[in-house]
């Protein structure tokens, strides 16, 4: 086995693990506890930044301890290997995240919207995900990963009937 072959796949395990824990923390955190950094990314505004970026400073504290624990110049003899790889991985599932999120379905750095295919699947998500008013209820809480619109949509439609989550009227439900 080549010597890149077990780093490789611990970036690409750990790329995949990072989609699991930004939607657990979107939908645990930043609609929790954590609402009053999340809010502005929720309302209309002409800001260069929002609070809701202090959170990718907290993905790259992430990925720098990683880095730490992995590195023989801060740890010494006590550094663990696979830490680099995983701080990479955390660094990579970042770089995708600002360009899919920020960059494709909120257009903060280029404008481009897809006419079909999996990226059109990803903006018509997330603009589900922004059809709720506040941080109740809500649906498409993950990042590069979607669900059929049309199946965000029936849950929505259940959540405001039942009275979990305000949807606004543009959602189309």
């Amino acid at each position: 086995m080549p010597d890149w072959f077990v780093p490789l796949l611990i970036v690409i395990a750990t790329i995949l693990a990072m989609e699991w824990v930004a939607w657990a923390s979107h939908k645990y955190i930043m609609h929790g506890f954590g609402w009053g950094w999340h809010r502005d990314h929720h309302e209309p505004h002409d800001n260069l930044l929002e609070k809701n970026d202090l959170y990718a400073i907290v993905g790259a504290a992430m990925s720098i301890s990683m880095f730490a624990l992995g590195s023989e110049w801060v740890m010494g003899t006590d550094a663990w290997w696979p830490a680099t790889w995983i701080g990479l991985g955390i660094m990579g599932y970042g770089i995708i995240y600002t360009l899919v999120h920020d960059g494709l379905v909120h257009q903060r750095y280029f404008r481009w919207v897809p006419k079909r295919g999996y990226a059109k699947r990803l903006v018509q998500a997330h603009k589900l995900h922004h059809a709720t008013i506040g941080k109740e209820g809500g649906v498409s809480f993950g990042f590069i990963l979607a669900r059929e619109p049309a199946k965000l949509k029936a849950e929505l439609k259940r959540q405001r009937e039942s009275g979990v989550a305000v949807v606004r009227d543009a959602a189309g439900i």
